[in-house]
């Protein structure tokens, strides 16, 4: 499968964001408020878009955000390679560290992936979270 990675502007994220990540809630409730402050990138598989993720930037840490697969295609490195390719902008952007809220169903992936645990544990919306970390370059 052949998949390319580009950037996209914050509205090609909601329905991905929907469907995979909050089925039971509105389209519309899916733009966030920063939404315009971010960067957004998307996974495409013959024009189709398959995954998305979107990151933040204050100063040189960055969170990113929203990271989700279409069902079908989970398991295929794609969400890895969103991770990989969010990393690298931090990075280029001088990042230090990078950080999410990660379910606590997905923490294993974020492990292998190489983030941290930071014992920060909270639910929202149903939904249990840990932030995890990881250092991108040691401050100097």
């Amino acid at each position: 499968m052949n998949i390319h990675i580009e950037q996209i502007r914050p509205e090609l994220t909601w329905r991905l964001r929907q469907q995979v990540l909050y089925p039971a809630q509105k389209l519309y409730e899916m733009e966030l408020d920063e939404d315009n402050d971010g960067v957004h990138f998307g996974a495409f598989t013959d024009n189709a878009l398959v995954g998305i993720i979107s990151l933040f930037q204050t100063g040189t840490i960055f969170q990113f955000r929203k990271l989700a697969v279409l069902h079908e295609f989970q398991k295929m490195e794609i969400g890895n390679s969103l991770l990989n390719r969010v990393e690298e902008f931090a990075k280029s952007e001088n990042g230090t560290s990078i950080w999410c809220n990660a379910r606590v169903s997905a923490i294993g992936f974020y492990m292998k992936a190489g983030y941290n645990h930071t014992g920060k544990l909270f639910s929202k919306n149903g939904f249990d979270y840990e932030i995890l970390e990881k250092v991108l370059k040691e401050p100097v």
